[in-house]
């Protein structure tokens, strides 16, 4: 009897934090950091534009003169995010991520904002996996 493959959606974090293109590098940085996240998705007018990690206001700070209050996440994000939907096959989406060496993938389902898989997402996944393929 084989198993079928599970779905990101089991395994993705539902609601996850956003932040503004508008808003500054540093309350980005602070979100990170209040929540434990890595990775914020970006909204303009409500919809996604992009992902901002904390690799990427890292390398931003690390310009000497630079001041987290007046960059804005707008000059920080990456605008090309890994986009996939909730029904997406497990397999296939860690193997784009591990292929692109993407940290995350934004789920969405209609355009809409559902949730967020990421590489800590991924392990969880395997942990789960493994623990009720070898447990018996």
């Amino acid at each position: 009897m084989s198993k079928h493959i599970p779905t990101v959606q089991k395994y993705m974090t539902v609601v996850p934090h956003t932040v503004g293109v508008d808003q500054s590098l540093n309350t980005a940085k602070q979100m990170m950091i209040k929540y434990g996240i890595r990775h914020l998705p970006v909204l303009k007018a409500g919809k996604v534009v992009g992902i901002l990690s904390d690799r990427d206001i890292k390398m931003i700070l690390g310009f000497k003169d630079i001041d987290a209050e007046r960059l804005t996440v707008d000059e920080a994000y990456t605008s090309d995010p890994y986009i996939t939907s909730p029904s997406a096959q497990l397999n296939e989406v860690v193997s784009m991520m591990a292929e692109k060496k993407y940290g995350s993938a934004l789920v969405l389902d209609n355009n809409r904002l559902v949730g967020i898989f990421t590489a800590i997402d991924a392990l969880k996944a395997l942990s789960d996996l493994l623990e009720s393929r070898f447990k018996n």
